[in-house]
């Protein structure tokens, strides 16, 4: 393993993935961006920061199965801010984006995402329609789906339900929940 996400690299040294940022930001641990704005570490640079302090590194015993999450929605500061915030999360799970339904069905089939974060209002996707495919589909109906809608009426919210959303969340975000309600969908809360 030669690039760490900051979820492995909190395990690595076993504080939170928070504390990583923090190093990150303050120039202790040298890191860059995926396409995607996921954070990545190079496992000689975080070896070199912890020597450096005297920190020992804790290696991992195994390597578990990560869930997969994809994050759908054209805004990319969304996508950027859900992404960041759940890396930031004790879960290690692998995510990845799309930015428009095209792109999104093809990650569905390759990918295949345990769960998907849904923005309903993008310019090429029904939201809707998405939900139902999935959830109508023997292969991924029992992935999650999580929906984000600026325009979340009792109607809209009646309607997600009834295409298979598991969760509806109104913009602007509120992160802990929306990442509370991720944990309990995948069963890694109770």
């Amino acid at each position: 393993m030669d690039v760490l996400t900051v979820s492995q690299a909190s395990k690595y040294c076993r504080v939170s993935p928070k504390t990583i940022i923090n190093w990150i930001e303050a120039g202790h641990i040298k890191s860059y961006k995926t396409v995607g704005g996921h954070r990545r570490i190079k496992k000689e640079d975080l070896d070199g920061f912890l020597r450096e302090r005297g920190m020992p590194a804790f290696e991992k015993t195994g390597e578990e199965v990560k869930k997969r999450i994809l994050v759908v929605d054209d805004d990319k500061i969304i996508v950027e801010t859900i992404v960041q915030s759940l890396e930031e999360d004790e879960y290690e799970y692998e995510l990845i984006s799309a930015s428009d339904g095209f792109e999104a069905g093809i990650q569905v089939s390759h990918f295949k995402p345990d769960l998907i974060i849904l923005d309903i209002m993008m310019p090429d996707i029904n939201g809707y329609e998405v939900c139902k495919r999935i959830k109508t589909n023997s292969e991924t109906k029992d992935t999650k789906i999580v929906v984000l809608s600026a325009y979340l009426d009792e109607e809209s919210y009646r309607k997600m339900e009834e295409y298979g959303a598991d969760a509806c969340f109104s913009k602007p975000l509120p992160l802990p929940q929306l990442k509370e309600e991720v944990a309990k969908l995948l069963g890694l809360k109770g």
